[in-house]
C-alpha cells in the first residue's frame, strides 16, 4: 500500500516560488504515474500536473503550463512540483496522488491513495 505525503506549501508573494514534494512509502510508488491537483475554497478539485513512472512524460493543465514544473526522484520515492510566477489564484491545497502506470492523466477517478494535502497562499 502506497501512502503519499505533501509538503512544502507556505505562504508566498504574487510572483514568487515553492516547491511542493511527495513523499511515498513504500517500492511499488515507482510503478505508478504521479499527479498534483488543487482545490481553492468553494470550488472543486482540479487537475494540475502529472507524470510518468519513469519521468519521461509530463502533462499540465493549461493555467499553469510555463510556470510550472512535475518531476521525480525514484530512489528518493519523491515527486516534485516546482512552482514559479505564482499567482492569487493559485491559493489552493494542493493534493498528489497515485495514477495509472501508462497514463499522465487529468481524469481524477483514476488517481488513488491521496496524500493529505498542503496549503498553498499567494498573497497580491
Amino acid at each position: 500500500q502506497v501512502q503519499l505525503v505533501e509538503s512544502g506549501g507556505g505562504l508566498v508573494q504574487a510572483g514568487g516560488s515553492l516547491r511542493l514534494s511527495c513523499t511515498a512509502s513504500g517500492r511499488t510508488f515507482r510503478m505508478y504515474s504521479t499527479g498534483w491537483f488543487r482545490q481553492a475554497p468553494g470550488k472543486e478539485r482540479e487537475f494540475v500536473a502529472a507524470i510518468s513512472w519513469s519521468g519521461g512524460s509530463t502533462h499540465y493543465a493549461d493555467s499553469v503550463k510555463g510556470r510550472f514544473t512535475i518531476s521525480r526522484d525514484n530512489a528518493k520515492n519523491t515527486v516534485y512540483l516546482q512552482m514559479n510566477s505564482l499567482k492569487p489564484e493559485d491559493t489552493a491545497v494542493y493534493y498528489c496522488a497515485a495514477g495509472p502506470a501508462g497514463q499522465t492523466t487529468n481524469i481524477m477517478s483514476l488517481y488513488h491513495n491521496w496524500g493529505q494535502g498542503t496549503q498553498v497562499t499567494v498573497s497580491s
